[in-house]
């Protein structure tokens, strides 16, 4: 016989963020992609007061904060990563004031508000750059060097976003480095006048109310002072050569130094100067290097809060997998605090990513399962409580610079930016006007009016899975043993906090496993689980909580 387990009361009220200065301990960080969330005037691009419109849906949900991508003033080559007014918003989001009025209604609703942070460059257009180009003031804010005697770069560093990653000024007749678009020239982190401006930057958003920062690519922040060339990296047996040239190189110079920590600390003494204030860094290297780093930016209580790597926002979708990334963190770091994630605005969605492993609705409903009994931070990104799907786009619809210059064999970041999807209304409800990116009817199909009316959606059980996690202080601050000789592909931990121990289960396969019954009383909002006598039956993508009290 299958037994059925009570499901958390989840109420009409809207949501309730932890208070007190450690409220990101175990929080559920919604990510908003401003273009993309609701737009307000019809220019069929998300803004401010779209946001502010739409917040109750986010506390609805469960969620703890929510996460903006950038918003300040940009030229947009990189949607809003290449800032030209670190302490302006853009006229496409709205003004200052609609800025205020967001954070206001966030915080009536309960909701912390975590704002993009852009240290590692800058636009182009910014006037720092204006000026460093022209020897002016700011002439050693960012990171210069001679060209080699025949004009070749200084080194073999290349760009994230293809090629040489260094750019030839003939108006100083130097190189500037660029890790990403040649619009987005490296501030010179290592000046600590930079350091400096960077952190009055952050010193206004933080008298303005914000509670935190996601502070991007922070690993990149830092270069080598000798500018010595990275080492090739070792040949993917897998796919081999990559499609970008940054693949082939193991990069040990251009970015990850470790003088970083100290400017880390600098940022964390200004941030804790207020009250109740976090910051959650994105850390991008490789497999293990990404670990590492993440281990040692959050670790002794003095740098980041938190930060989040690559490492599950991939392909990769095995018991094994899931469990070395945790174990590896908590053995490198105790005292660190990981935020964990399946998808952003920079990978597929991660539905359609493991879309071999079961239907998109029963990997939507698995995935947050899973992530919502992570010991850490946990991070949503719009939609994906839908159980949204990747957008398939056509090339004259592209706007991402990395999709458009390596179509096909990279689509770019575009499939899942495309709009959010709000009802059955033109555009879903995002706009009046022609949206920036094109809601097609597969992503409209999955739209909040329809889930909410439907009491097994993905939707639903989103909000059920979070409610649990909010309930249950073991899913929140418990520590974790994962369990041995489970039969593949199921994944099992503990997550253990005091005298009260929960066993986590979970069948990563659109198969069903049977496994001894372990001890305890189900609870939460077990699927697909059914159990007989002495067994337990995991059914395609089935989850269950056992709980026992010593």
């Amino acid at each position: 016989m299958t037994t059925p387990a009570a499901k958390p009361a989840v109420s009409e009220a809207v949501s309730g963020a932890t208070t007190g200065a450690d409220w990101w301990r175990g929080a559920v960080i919604y990510q908003i992609y401003p273009r993309s969330f609701q737009d307000s005037d019809g220019d069929g691009i998300g803004d401010l007061k779209g946001i502010a419109a739409r917040l109750d849906h986010v506390a609805w949900l469960g969620a703890d904060a929510i996460w903006l991508s950038p918003i300040f003033r940009s030229p947009m080559a990189d949607m809003g990563y290449d800032v030209s007014d670190y302490t302006d918003i853009d006229p496409l989001f709205g003004t200052l004031e609609d800025f205020d009025a967001l954070v206001a209604r966030a915080h009536e609703l309960g909701l912390k508000v975590i704002i993009d942070q852009v240290l590692s460059h800058s636009s182009d257009r910014h006037a720092w750059f204006t000026a460093s180009k022209a020897r002016g003031e700011t002439a050693d804010w960012y990171v210069w060097a001679d060209p080699k005697p025949d004009g070749t770069p200084p080194n073999n560093w290349q760009s994230v976003f293809g090629g040489s990653s260094w750019e030839y000024s003939p108006e100083r007749g130097q190189y500037y480095l660029h890790n990403f678009l040649i619009q987005q020239p490296d501030m010179n982190l290592r000046n600590p006048k930079v350091q400096d401006a960077q952190l009055k930057v952050l010193d206004f958003w933080l008298k303005r109310g914000v509670d935190g920062f996601r502070l991007d690519a922070i690993n990149y922040c830092i270069h080598d002072a000798k500018l010595r060339n990275n080492p090739a990296a070792k040949p993917d047996p897998v796919r081999w050569p990559p499609v970008s040239t940054y693949d082939m190189q193991d990069h040990l110079h251009d970015k990850s130094q470790p003088e970083m920590l100290p400017f880390l600390r600098r940022i964390r003494a200004l941030t804790d100067s207020y009250p109740d204030r976090a910051m959650v860094g994105e850390v991008g290297d490789g497999p293990g290097r990404a670990l590492e780093l993440m281990a040692e930016y959050t670790s002794h209580g003095d740098k980041l809060h938190m930060a989040y790597s690559f490492d599950m926002l991939g392909p990769e979708f095995t018991p094994a997998h899931f469990r070395t990334k945790i174990e590896s963190f908590f053995a490198a770091a105790p005292d660190g605090w990981p935020s964990w994630s399946f998808s952003n605005h920079d990978v597929n969605r991660h539905v359609s990513r493991w879309a071999k492993f079961g239907t998109p609705e029963d990997v939507a409903r698995l995935a947050i399962s899973m992530l919502a009994s992570f010991e850490g931070t946990i991070g949503i990104y719009q939609g994906e409580e839908l159980g949204q799907t990747e957008t398939d786009l056509e090339y004259s619809e592209l706007t991402d610079p990395p999709g458009i210059r390596f179509w096909p064999e990279n689509k770019g970041r575009d499939g899942c930016r495309t709009p959010m999807v709000w009802d059955a209304g033109p555009n879903a409800g995002f706009s009046t006007g022609k949206p920036w990116l094109p809601v097609k009817a597969p992503q409209a199909a999955r739209n909040v009016a329809a889930e909410r009316a439907k009491p097994d959606s993905v939707l639903a059980h989103y909000r059920a899975m979070l409610a649990f996690r909010r309930a249950t202080p073991a899913l929140r601050a418990g520590k974790t043993r994962f369990l041995d000789g489970l039969p593949d592909p199921v994944l099992g931990f503990e997550r253990r906090l005091g005298d009260t121990t929960l066993t986590c289960l979970f069948n990563l396969g659109p198969a069903p496993v049977r496994l001894p019954l372990p001890g305890g009383t189900p609870t939460g909002p077990v699927r697909a689980a059914t159990l007989t006598g002495t067994a337990l039956t995991l059914g395609p993508n089935g989850a269950i909580w056992l709980e026992t009290t010593a």
